[in-house]
């Protein structure tokens, strides 16, 4: 199974999140927190959560991409675990055996997206406000192979 972690390139997540995710931390789409918003609460960094940030699932913080990676079964329960604690803590779920079900299938979305990705592919996702709810689309750029020229060091024996 293949689920997506955070990854940053720079330090620009920590200045357009109010809590960014933590590197290498499980992601899902988390689109569920902006179920009930409007353009009323789409400003600052709010609005930049809603638009392109991805969900850890360990801060629940937020990140602007992630990467496919393989994972773990054990690790897959842990998360389901700790979304449906989020849910309780957060939304007022009656409890996290209540909301188990539903963590379960939002990680289940995940990996749906994930799974026909090779590993490292990067993932973003982009989000808008419909009258049918909040609608989103996704980006994938496929990561590069390397050359042993990219990693060799050239010279010589001889000196």
């Amino acid at each position: 199974m293949k689920l997506a972690r955070a990854i940053h390139f720079d330090e620009s997540d920590r200045n357009v999140f109010h809590s960014p995710a933590r590197t290498g931390e499980w992601c899902i789409s988390g689109g569920f927190e902006f179920s009930n918003w409007t353009e009323a609460d789409l400003t600052g960094k709010a609005r930049q959560a809603f638009a392109n940030g991805w969900l850890g699932v360990e801060t629940f913080g937020r990140v602007t991409f992630v990467a496919v990676t393989q994972v773990e079964p054990a690790e897959v329960d842990a998360l389901g675990q700790a979304l449906a604690r989020h849910f309780v803590d957060l939304y007022g779920a009656p409890s996290a055996e209540a909301a188990l079900g539903v963590a379960r299938d939002e990680i289940a979305q995940m990996a749906d997206l994930c799974e026909d990705h090779d590993p490292n592919t990067l993932i973003t996702v982009a989000r808008e406000l419909t009258g049918a709810g909040v609608r989103e689309t996704y980006r994938t750029i496929a990561a590069r192979a390397a050359g042993i020229d990219q990693f060799a060091i050239h010279g010589s024996l001889d000196e």
